[in-house]
């Protein structure tokens, strides 16, 4: 019984709840760690669970526990009196007896030293529980004196108008509660803990490997040399010379008020038109360009910084499968992206300079018809090029995405991996909660001795357990030496050898994480940008004066977008369109991409960077270079060719 009310006592002295506002059936309680999302069987029960809540939370106020140890004498000694007077009984002599003593006062010094070990093993981990503790309680209560959270008074009430509003401790009650707005009606689309089951007990599958997997005691990674890796990226992010950027953290709060489009209008006159060709308002853009949005698939590359040292150290399979999960985490941003970026203008570029990351990243639109987004990124012992060629279609209801073009990725050691993206749709455009996913298969094709395939499943209406990627790890012979699995929106996991049956569920000991997607963070907008892609427009005054004219972070219209001014936005992006338009006639007159070329003139050939960029920029001679941006003189279109 004891052993229970602490472990009640450890649960409600962490641990706060909260009702929600638009259904009257959910709650949420708030742990260090996690939130675990409730639903009961009808709004009475929620009453009376909130009530419970209540009265066993009031029964455990912040406090330390306990620091008294039991007293444990550091002599400790044993009498042999009853056992000599019993052995003398019996007619044993005295040297045996004596023999006999000190045999067992030998053994009993013996587990004294023993015992000894173990006490201080003991008090090292009481302390080190004790400081988890404190820091959880620290974050609790400054919440509380500080007058962020506050406890509702015990005033029940069956109409539940939010009246148990509590702190939580590592998630807002007002970010669980936009999660609940946006879910709206369509409440079946998430995952719930039925009030009646256990909070412990959770099945090793896709809908619960993340929730298995954050335990420590649950994933052991059993490669040592994984974890040497590992150790020596971050030592390398903490001793680079650029380690302490300051990027920012957040969008500008929006000058005026957005207006909503009618989305009905803009859909029964464009079905069945390429969505490249269809112009629409701001409203259904978000404030990035495609060429930022490629550079979006950099945010994880130190997997790529860990595949490189595994290569090194001799781990081939330990490489492609960090290139596997790098080229599944650049998914993972797409998670509650509903809008549209920036159509580049013909030869607008993007740069991307993160010294902390140890990354130059460098994109360019190459082609106006058809839309191609040429780039180029080093890293730490790596680079990576590829082109992006979106083939889209408006079905009325969703949006399909195809991608065409091939990624590579090159080491230093010369080992080389291809692969190109799989489908994308959008779906629900008139009816229901908006969302997007992909599907179809990825093959990663390497020089040497290993490749990958990836499948990533295509969602069902009755999909319960949605984003799952599944894969495996081939060597030369074709033989099944790794398997893959996760989801693209948390975290891709592996086991080595063929699995024979559902991976998800095999022993915990076998299972090791290859990539884990971050956090959303605080405050998100309508954009739900990750915290990478907040950076990606960041315009200061020092970065303004080293851009070419061309760069997107330049472009008016997405400025102003992301400003909040929405009428300029507009008026930019029309005049910008019909630019678009005269200036496509450069493309016919044999206009040539600046920092990119194809070594042949099949147009099957891939654009490939031809350097230079980065020394312009460092000297801030940018010629060759056009006002993509300004006014263009239609006369001067005709003449560009010569």
């Amino acid at each position: 019984m004891r052993s229970i009310q602490e472990a009640v006592f450890g649960l409600f002295k962490v641990s706060s709840f909260r009702e929600s506002k638009s259904d009257d059936r959910r709650f949420y309680i708030f742990t260090a760690t996690k939130t675990l999302h409730l639903r009961t069987e009808s709004k009475k029960d929620r009453v009376i669970w909130i009530q419970a809540l209540a009265s066993s939370r009031s029964l455990f106020p912040l406090r330390i526990l306990n620091d008294n140890l039991p007293f444990v004498p550091n002599d400790l000694s044993v009498s042999t009196q009853k056992l000599e007077k019993r052995l003398l009984e019996e007619g044993i002599s005295d040297a045996v007896v004596k023999d006999c003593e000190q045999i067992i006062l030998s053994e009993f010094s013996e587990m004294q030293g023993q015992l000894k070990v173990l006490l201080e093993q003991r008090s090292c981990l009481i302390d080190t529980l004790r400081e988890f503790e404190a820091a959880n309680i620290e974050i609790e209560a400054n919440g509380i004196h500080n007058g962020e959270y506050q406890l509702m008074k015990h005033d029940f009430s069956t109409e539940c108008s939010g009246k148990y509003s509590e702190c939580a401790t590592t998630e807002s009650s007002d970010d669980v509660e936009k999660q609940d707005l946006d879910d709206g009606s369509d409440v079946d689309e998430s995952f719930f803990y039925d009030t009646n089951e256990s909070f412990t007990e959770f099945t090793l599958g896709y809908g619960s490997v993340k929730g298995a997997f954050d335990s420590s005691d649950t994933l052991k990674v059993r490669d040592s040399r994984q974890d040497n890796a590992e150790k020596m990226h971050d030592e390398q992010i903490e001793n680079f010379v650029h380690s302490n950027v300051q990027r920012r953290k957040k969008l500008p709060d929006p000058v005026e008020k957005e207006k909503r489009v009618s989305l009905w209008s803009m859909i029964k006159d464009n079905v069945g038109k390429d969505l490249a060709r269809v112009c629409l308002p701001v409203y259904f853009n978000e404030p990035i360009s495609s060429l930022q949005k490629c550079c979006e698939d950099m945010e994880y590359s130190h997997l790529l910084d860990q595949a490189y040292e595994h290569g090194i150290q001799g781990n081939n399979l330990l490489r492609v499968l960090k290139v596997a999960s790098f080229a599944v985490s650049g998914y993972a941003s797409s998670e509650g992206r509903h809008c549209k970026p920036f159509n580049p203008l013909l030869g607008e570029t993007y740069e991307a300079d993160f010294p902390e990351k140890g990354i130059r990243f460098f994109s360019e639109k190459v082609s106006h018809h058809p839309t191609v987004i040429a780039c180029h990124c080093v890293g730490r012992g790596w680079k990576f090029w590829g082109e992006s060629n979106l083939r889209s279609k408006f079905w009325g209801r969703s949006i399909q995405l195809d991608p065409v073009g091939v990624l590579n990725l090159e080491f230093d050691d010369g080992e080389r991996f291809q692969w190109s993206k799989v489908t994308t749709n959008i779906y629900n455009l008139i009816l229901g909660k908006v969302y997007c996913d992909h599907h179809g298969t990825m093959h990663i094709r390497g020089n040497r001795e290993y490749s990958c395939t990836l499948k990533f499943k295509e969602p069902s209406i009755l999909d319960r357990n949605p984003h799952q990627v599944h894969g495996f790890i081939e060597d030369g012979n074709g033989r099944k030496v790794a398997t893959l699995f996760g989801k693209w929106d948390e975290g891709m996991y592996y086991v080595e050898g063929e699995s024979n049956g559902n991976p998800n569920r095999s022993s915990s000991s076998d299972v090791s994480m290859l990539w884990k997607s971050e956090k959303p963070p605080p405050n998100l907008t309508r954009y739900n940008l990750t915290s990478f892609a907040i950076t990606l427009n960041e315009l200061t005054a020092d970065l303004k004066e080293r851009l070419p004219p061309t760069d997107s972070r330049l472009r008016p219209d997405q400025r102003h977008l992301e400003n909040g001014e929405y009428e300029k936005a507009n008026a930019e992006k029309q005049r910008l369109e019909r630019r678009q338009r005269i200036s496509r006639k450069l493309q016919d007159n044999g206009w040539k991409p600046r920092w990119f070329h194809r070594e042949g003139e099949d147009t099957d050939e891939a654009y490939k960077y031809m350097g230079g960029y980065w020394e312009a920029r460092k000297e801030r001679k940018w010629d060759g270079c056009l006002d993509v941006f300004g006014e263009l003189n239609e006369n001067l279109v005709g003449d560009s060719g010569s």
